[in-house]
């Protein structure tokens, strides 16, 4: 008889990985008014520091996905934890911009690999309902995190903008416990370069794979350009909210996204995953016009609503679809290329929206991010078929 899964200390870990990953960007965000300040700089500069901290991702990611499949996953994960601990806190003592992108850079760097080896280690660990099971309380936890790291950060900040770069030291700690205590499948069977990157690529090149990869570049564009860059400075324009209150709110989308999240046993027996996927499309949408015309606070909490609502469904879907769709062997590389992808919506998604904050302000820039949400609900509606999935 299987232990309940949320007793497995193998996932606890991955919890704690998880954890650390979300906390790059989803911690910093109550600070940008603050350190739009204290540098004199524009919120569209701003958004330069999310920009620095994911594009390490968009080139590394594919590279530690292949050397974990090559390597081990630990051997990847564990170094990974220290560079982010070490340059996070470097941030902490930076009092020049420049300086301050670099080191988010070499945060960046360290972060690139957390995103793709949590999830990989899932599908190592886990197959069937248990898997989906894991899926659903793995984004459950990250939401948590983003739900949680909003208001630590507010609070932080009224230390002063610096402060919210003490929370990454974790890491560190972190690696050593993973080292000593993570009991994971390693791939066993090493085939040649040649035959492995045939299989990934034979895994990659399929429509359901590209439709997925497509849609987490568009999820990301929304939630780092529209939501993690734009609601923070939305509240402060419209609101006059300070750090605190804008940390705090953004915790409720995290809150709903975490409960949404751990019923994901639940929804998934009651709505396929195509049909998750489109409906929380729709939801994003919605949300988006919703807090586009936001000037009161009913407005922006019912669309903070039905943007976790959404959040919580999408993510875990695509996710739980993606990892079975590659054996053991490839699975790092092949996640690393999703986490790339992802890397690559989280980068662009600050500039991107932000041409259309440049036309229009703040309430073009969630106009902007509605726009992506029908594009993403197209790419899943015509590319998405979940009979493509092939057992794992």
């Amino acid at each position: 008889m299987q232990q309940p899964i949320l007793k497995d200390k193998n996932l606890h870990l991955i919890f704690c990985v998880t954890l650390i990953a979300v906390m790059g960007v989803a911690s910093i965000t109550p600070a940008f008014p603050e350190v739009i300040r204290y540098f004199k700089i524009t919120a569209h500069q701003v958004g330069w520091l999310i920009v620095a901290f994911t594009a390490p991702g968009i080139v590394l990611t594919p590279l530690t996905g292949v050397l974990a499949d090559r390597l081990g996953r630990k051997v990847i994960l564990i170094p990974s934890l220290i560079v982010f601990g070490a340059a996070g806190l470097a941030c902490f003592f930076v009092r020049d911009f420049y300086w301050l992108l670099v080191m988010r850079f070499v945060q960046g760097v360290g972060a690139s690999s957390l995103a793709s080896i949590n999830i990989t280690l899932i599908g190592d660990l886990f197959n069937g309902e248990q898997r989906v099971a894991a899926m659903g309380y793995n984004a459950s936890v990250l939401s948590i995190g983003t739900a949680s790291y909003p208001a630590l950060g507010g609070l932080l900040t009224a230390l002063g903008w610096q402060f919210v770069f003490l929370l990454p030291v974790f890491a560190v700690p972190l690696a050593v416990v993973v080292l000593l205590k993570l009991n994971n499948p390693e791939p066993s069977i090493k085939t040649g370069l040649k035959v492995y990157f045939a299989n990934v690529l034979t895994t990659v090149n399929r429509k359901i794979v590209w439709g997925l990869f497509g849609a987490n570049v568009l999820l990301f564009v929304i939630l780092y350009g529209a939501y993690l860059t734009y609601f923070p400075l939305l509240l402060e324009t419209r609101m006059h909210a300070g750090s605190v209150v804008i940390g705090l709110t953004m915790s409720l989308m995290s809150a709903v996204t975490a409960i949404t999240s751990f019923q994901m046993p639940l929804i998934n027996k009651h709505l396929k995953a195509k049909t998750q996927m489109l409906a929380a499309v729709i939801c994003y949408f919605i949300a988006l016009f919703l807090l586009s015309q936001a000037f009161r606070w009913f407005g922006i909490v019912g669309g903070l609503a039905l943007f976790g609502l959404g959040h919580g469904m999408l993510i875990p879907a695509i996710q739980n679809m993606l990892v079975g769709l590659a054996s053991i062997r490839e699975r790092a590389a092949f996640m690393s290329l999703n986490s790339m992808v992802l890397r690559l919506g989280q980068t662009i998604g600050p500039l991107f929206i932000g041409i259309f904050y440049a036309f229009g302000g703040i309430t073009m820039a969630f106009y902007g991010g509605a726009l992506t949400a029908v594009v993403m609900f197209l790419l899943i509606l015509f590319m998405v078929n979940p009979q493509a999935l092939k057992p794992s």
